[in-house]
């Protein structure tokens, strides 16, 4: 227990995961979109991240990877805020986020 407590006090006992992507939150339905936040765990912050998807007319689903910069103190806190500027982005950008790169057409895939 004391080398729990000491390894707490200085942060011997970071999360080991640090750095490392959450668990994907249950998605969230906008416009025919599907929101899905996965926040990086940063050092006890959590970085707004996750999925955009959305399935075409032949039933494939398109997927876009939406990171942001900002860091959050809390789970829920990030998780809501990635919705929100999810949903903002869908709303400016629309089906355009699926469009390949033009920076990464030389790229072999």
């Amino acid at each position: 227990m004391l080398k729990k407590i000491l390894s707490g006090l200085f942060g011997g006992d970071r999360q080991a995961d640090s750095g490392a992507t959450a668990k994907a939150a249950e998605p969230v339905e906008y416009k025919g979109y599907e929101i899905v936040s996965q926040p990086d765990n940063q050092s006890g912050q959590y970085r707004v991240s996750g999925w955009i998807r959305k399935a075409d007319a032949s039933g494939e689903t398109l997927e876009h990877r939406f990171e942001r910069s900002d860091m959050l103190p809390g789970r829920e806190t990030c998780d809501a805020m990635m919705v929100t500027k999810a949903q903002r982005y869908i709303d400016e950008v629309g089906e355009a986020m699926f469009a390949p790169d033009p920076r990464r057409a030389g790229e072999s895939e």
